[in-house]
């Protein structure tokens, strides 16, 4: 699998991952399935960035935020349809959460040996 394989992989993991994030912040709350498809994203993440033979990950913790950087309008308009049945729009949903605090969280997460 190339490189681009596998950022394209690690950013379509990190919308689900964004997506959950970003509405426990909006609705201020979580759910079990949100927990686990939380962890789940965080475990295919780090599973897809393991170098096997080489050791060592493809993409820098840099790379790894700009990934989610990336991933992250997708992610919001997502909750946009998912956060209070659909209410807001992608741009009214962004006044109610903090972007760099959830870009920061997951990349925390991610971290986590």
């Amino acid at each position: 699998m190339s490189k681009k394989d596998i950022i394209k992989t690690i950013r379509n993991y990190a919308v689900i991952l964004l997506l959950h994030l970003i509405k426990q912040q909006a609705e201020n709350r979580t759910t079990r399935s949100w927990e686990v498809s939380i962890r789940n994203s965080v475990r295919e993440i780090q599973r897809e960035n393991k170098r096997r033979k080489a050791g060592g990950s493809y993409l820098t913790p840099e790379e790894l935020l700009e990934t989610l950087e990336e991933a992250y309008l997708n992610a919001l308009d997502e909750a946009s349809l998912e956060v209070e049945e659909g209410r807001y729009d992608p741009e009214e949903l962004e006044q109610f959460i903090n972007k760099d605090e959830i870009l920061n969280r997951a990349l925390a997460l991610i971290s986590l040996p």
